[in-house]
């Protein structure tokens, strides 16, 4: 498979700025990869932006990479554990290299929301103005992600 790395960035840069979340942004940019349609890939995605449900836990751009981890190294046979091994293993490189270029995987710190907001009031998704963008730097976790998966495909 050829893998574009500029194109795919652009790609989940583009779903994001087009109102889809962070998890579901890089999920989609890779649906070839994941033999599924955009549309399925932002079903399944859209519970994990803003951190899983906006409880800003794990960032969804992490969240997206192990996802798509799934479909590099699927592990569809809970008695192979060398196929599981294989699939953790994807997750925790995709992760590691994450929170080398990021500093973190966990979206309140990515954003600098410590101490966690209160559960009642991170369920409302923050309408996506200039605004938002300006003082969001998601649009670039999103990048990150995207160009981490991506390198690893055109090396592997």
């Amino acid at each position: 498979m050829s893998i574009n790395i500029e194109e795919r960035v652009e790609r989940a840069r583009n779903y994001f700025l087009e109102g889809y979340n962070c998890a579901q942004a890089v999920v989609m940019a890779f649906d070839d990869v994941m033999a599924m349609d955009v549309a399925q890939l932002a079903r399944l995605a859209a519970p994990f932006g803003g951190g899983m449900g906006r409880m800003r836990e794990v960032c969804g751009t992490v969240s997206g990479m192990a996802m798509v981890a799934g479909a590099i190294a699927p592990s569809n046979d809970p008695k192979n554990l060398e196929e599981r091994k294989n699939n953790y293993a994807l997750v925790q490189t995709f992760a590691e290299s994450f929170r080398s270029e990021n500093g973190d995987i966990v979206c309140r710190r990515l954003l600098g929301l410590e101490p966690a907001v209160e559960r009642s009031e991170t369920a409302m998704p923050s309408e996506r103005t200039k605004e938002y963008y300006k003082k969001r730097p998601c649009v670039e976790y999103v990048a990150s992600a995207a160009r981490i998966v991506a390198e690893y495909l055109q090396a592997h």
